[in-house]
């Protein structure tokens, strides 16, 4: 559940063109393109997405383990 969040940069970034840059626009390449691609990059507001990222991911997570700890009392811890 925690990986839910990564797509696989790669393939986004490699298929991505003008055409469908709107709507194939994901986090992991917008945080590439505003912290490092950019003319002036941030590199702290693309800490700050990654971070944020990582702390919704884990928030699923210890959803997910409390939800499998109640039904079947088998979990991470």
């Amino acid at each position: 559940m925690g990986s839910i969040l990564n797509v696989g940069f790669e393939k986004v970034y490699l298929m991505q063109n003008p055409l469908n840059l709107p709507s194939s626009e994901i986090i992991s390449t917008y945080v590439y393109k505003v912290s490092i691609q950019s003319l002036r990059p941030d590199f702290s507001f693309g800490t700050a997405i990654g971070l944020f990222q990582n702390v919704v991911a884990l928030i699923l997570t210890l959803i997910v383990n409390f939800i499998s700890n109640k039904l079947s009392d088998e979990g991470l811890f």
